[in-house]
């Protein structure tokens, strides 16, 4: 059986808590910020929550974390 690895995209991109809950960036907020308003580019601060439906499938590609 070969070695299980860590899908590096993935890893580069979530983070998982201590409690077990699987931290990700927010999208939207990376370029063509001139369109958008302050209000909606002051709420894509910070991170996020990955949605319960996608943490099983975060967790399939990030087996050691």
């Amino acid at each position: 059986m070969p070695k299980m690895k860590t899908k590096k995209s993935a890893s580069k991109r979530f983070v998982v808590r201590p409690g077990g809950t699987v931290k990700r960036g927010q999208a939207f907020k990376r370029h063509i910020l001139t369109k958008k308003t302050t209000k909606n580019k002051r709420h894509l601060r910070g991170s996020a929550e990955v949605h319960e439906s996608n943490v099983k499938s975060v967790r399939a590609m990030m087996p050691f974390a």
